[in-house]
């Protein structure tokens, strides 16, 4: 496991989170994907190595083993969040984010490794997993999660929150149940009846990086998903990359996203709350 930078990825002691990787690559294809980026790049040459696919004979094997993002399972990493008793010494607690180089409910990626990756979260129920999907349909599969595992779908617009709240989080039984409105690329015109109504206990928000101008998202899309968070009285997780975006003329943020001040007013922080469990 390596650790993570992800804001939002954090340890129940709040301090920085990690990542782990039993899966890697997606068929989603989000333009956007970072973890496509860095698979096609950097980890282009081990990624290829791996010629533990899943494979359903849509294509000509050399074809997809040439893909360094075609889904792949590294058996090598399955186990790294267990705690082995040879230790002695039981784990301090981890916030893992699962498969954040991959979609553990994403398209191409065979049931019994998503079942393999689940069955290692039961197995330690001492951490904390994030379980992020841009696949809402495939989680009632799943359904009812261990109690340690959050479990949320990504959102970037109307029509692709809709289907996270009522076609995903309002149909499965989960500790917390998350939407994670990144990047936001348009209005998705939620109400706290939204959350209330499909149980939602956590919101994040974030713009597309790196930044541009073209994808920053407006003002008034993040005002009302932060008013509709507060009206439900659920936390809300503003990431660091909308700072530029919701400062005022006069520089200042105002007190909607604001989750603390210096005392001499010479630094703010955004909201960045997590859920109080």
């Amino acid at each position: 496991m390596n650790k993570s930078k992800i804001e939002w990825a954090l340890n129940p002691d709040g301090t920085q989170g990690y990542t782990w990787n039993p899966i890697t690559g997606c068929l989603n294809g989000c333009e956007y994907c970072y973890a496509r980026k860095l698979a096609n790049t950097r980890l282009r040459e081990r990624y290829r190595t791996n010629k533990n696919l899943g494979y359903d004979g849509g294509a000509p094997r050399w074809m997809i083993e040439s893909d360094p993002f075609y889904p792949r399972f590294w058996e090598d990493k399955l186990c790294e969040p267990v705690w082995l008793p040879s230790s002695y010494r039981r784990p301090k607690a981890k916030g893992i984010f699962a498969c954040d180089m991959s979609d553990l409910f994403g398209i191409g990626v065979p049931e019994d490794w998503t079942q393999r990756v689940i069955d290692i979260t039961k197995a330690c129920p001492y951490h904390r997993f994030y379980l992020l999907t841009k696949q809402p349909q495939n989680l009632i599969k799943w359904s009812p999660f261990p109690d340690n595992c959050w479990v949320g779908v990504s959102a970037t617009d109307f029509k692709l929150s809709a289907r996270a709240l009522y076609v995903g989080l309002d149909r499965i039984e989960a500790k917390v149940k998350f939407l994670s409105f990144e990047p936001l690329l348009g209005d998705v015109n939620v109400m706290a009846e939204d959350f209330k109504n499909t149980g939602v206990n956590w919101v994040i928000i974030g713009q597309q990086t790196p930044v541009k101008l073209a994808t920053m998202p407006k003002i008034g899309w993040v005002e009302d998903i932060v008013r509709a968070s507060d009206k439900a009285g659920i936390p809300v997780f503003l990431k660091d990359n909308l700072k530029p975006l919701l400062k005022n003329k006069d520089g200042w943020t105002p007190a909607l996203y604001v989750g603390a001040r210096e005392p001499d007013g010479s630094n703010e922080y955004l909201k960045q709350e997590m859920p109080n469990l």
